[in-house]
């Protein structure tokens, strides 16, 4: 500790031998800064605030309908890109601030100068923004804070536009394009479906669907054909038990004999051919179908009309045989022929309506089966086909929901734009520009304090360093450590009465220098205080 102690005593006291070096040169620092300070010029602040509101009450309403940017993070972005090189030039343009530079060097310092003196700054989540810039005139600061408040409201609408603008030309390229291959690919599916229009598989429906349909109408027709075939095969069966003929005297009362009376026969014959007709209905529909019930109603009128017939004949023969002619009556007998039987031509008209059934049937069945097999033949070619068109159906569909969508997100972009026009972001202006009418800087009494401490501490520095290039032993010691000698001693400097005064003549006159230092800086600051007052 005493070494240290002694190293900086001896320290000082090198610096102390240079002192008038260390003021000379305070006071050249301090008048210099001082008169530095004095001739700056005075800067004047003009400042805005701007606040966009975002909070529209048509964002809640069109979500879903419209796109939506990100407005709030739109705004934040604008406010970190406005301060650039291409902003600045039309800044200086709108303030009219290239009048005053002639050349293009003079051009990109006027540039450089405003990116650095602009400040453009928000609060964050208020949305609030602050617009500041400093200059020499008052009226300059105020007309470029006024163009970069016009410059930030135009670029955020005008960026929206622009975006706007590009988005929906891009749209409307998208669907142009989606549209030619649309009908590209409507007229490869036309192409297709015509060259295999006959063709299984070619479009038209399910292969495997229309194999099914021809094998259930083949198991329907032959279902059809075995009952055509069982009835056909019941009246002929019926056919054989009854005769061709009959005598005159086993017909029925009413019968046409030879002596022309009255016949049934017209009537049985059609009401078997009805009752045939209902047998053949009844194998498609039910009983309650209208045709069956009309059939179903004609026979009974038939029927009445018969029985009335047979009635009257029976009358009639009552009356004959009270008459008592039985002579008449045995020669009735005797001359008694044979007669077509009615029941038998009933079943021949039967049979062949089941023959001509049964024939159409068989037609059908035939050509059910020839399709079903030209199916089956075809079946090799389905695979192919169906690949085909399921590809070709493939891209149709993924051209239409493309342009489907491009469609819907071109209305979007339109309702958008729409919403934009209506001011989903208003600019407000809450402070308009502004100039301070006192000067903001420089600060005249802070820059003062700094020069006269720069000028003590640059008066130090400069003696101490003096003292190390021209150093002075002070004491034995300290000549003993550099020459690495032992100093058998040293002899003290007695000094006169008028060496003293001086000596200490010179220390007044170096505590003066330095007084005078200080007086000069308090001068000033009262000086600057005035003039801040007076102004």
């Amino acid at each position: 500790m005493d070494d240290l102690l002694r190293q900086l005593s001896g320290y000082i006291r090198q610096a102390w031998g240079y002192r008038w070096v260390g003021l000379l040169t305070a006071w050249l620092v301090g008048t210099i800064g001082m008169g530095v300070v004095l001739i700056l010029p005075d800067q004047y602040q003009a400042s805005a605030k701007i606040y966009v509101d975002t909070q529209s009450i048509l964002r809640p309403l069109m979500s879903g309908l419209a796109i939506q940017p990100n407005v709030d993070q739109q705004i934040n972005m604008l406010s970190r890109t406005l301060i650039s090189r291409p902003s600045i030039e039309k800044l200086i343009r709108m303030a009219d601030l290239d009048l005053e530079a002639k050349t293009k060097a003079e051009k990109e310092a006027l540039v450089d100068e405003l990116i650095k003196k602009v400040v453009l700054s928000g609060s964050g989540r208020d949305n609030l923004y602050f617009v500041s810039f400093r200059d020499e005139k008052p009226a300059r600061a105020q007309k470029v804070v006024q163009a970069i408040v016009t410059l930030f409201v135009e670029s955020g609408l005008g960026g929206k536009r622009q975006d706007s603008d590009q988005a929906r030309k891009f749209i409307e390229e998208q669907i142009k394009a989606y549209e030619a291959k649309l009908f590209e690919a409507e007229n490869r599916l036309k192409e297709f479906k015509l060259k295999n229009l006959e063709r299984p598989g070619g479009g038209q429906k399910d292969f495997y669907g229309s194999l099914g349909d021809a094998q259930q109408q083949l198991n329907q027709a032959q279902l059809e054909l075995r009952e055509a075939s069982n009835s056909r095969d019941a009246l002929a069966r019926q056919l054989l038990g009854e005769e061709p003929t009959i005598a005159s005297e086993s017909t029925f009362p009413g019968m046409t004999s030879s002596s022309g009376g009255p016949s049934t026969a017209e009537i049985d014959s059609r009401i078997a051919s009805m009752n045939n007709d209902i047998e053949a209905l009844l194998q498609r529909y039910t009983d309650r179908h209208p045709d069956i019930v009309q059939l179903r109603s004609r026979i009974r009128t038939l029927e009445a009309e018969r029985k009335k017939i047979v009635e009257q004949y029976a009358e009639e023969a009552k009356e004959a045989e009270s008459s008592k002619e039985p002579a008449a009556a045995k020669k009735m007998v005797a001359g008694a022929q044979q007669i077509p039987n009615p029941v038998y031509l009933q079943i021949k008209v039967a049979l062949a309506s089941a023959e001509a059934s049964v024939a159409s049937l068989g037609a059908r069945v035939a050509e059910y089966q020839s399709r079903l097999e030209k199916l089956r033949q075809s079946s090799r070619l389905v695979p192919e086909l169906e690949a085909e068109f399921t590809q070709l159906n493939r891209d149709y569909e993924v051209h239409q929901t493309n342009y489907n969508n491009l469609v819907s997100r071109r209305e979007s972009a339109s309702m958008s734009e729409e919403m934009d026009a209506t001011g989903v972001a208003e600019f407000r202006l809450i402070e308009p520009p502004r100039v301070s009418p006192e000067p903001v800087a420089p600060n005249r009494l802070i820059l003062l304090t700094v020069v006269i401490v720069a000028a003590l501490v640059v008066g130090i520095a400069s003696s101490v360093v003096v003292s190390q290039i021209r150093p002075v032993f002070h004491d034995g010691q300290t000549l003993a450590d550099v020459a690495g000698l032992p100093v058998l001693g040293s002899i003290s400097m007695l000094l006169a009465d008028e060496r003293k005064r001086y000596e200490r003549r010179r220390r007044i006159v170096f505590l003066g220098g330095v007084g005078g230092l200080v007086a000069a800086y308090v001068a000033m600051l009262a000086f600057v205080s005035l003039v801040m007052r007076s102004a």
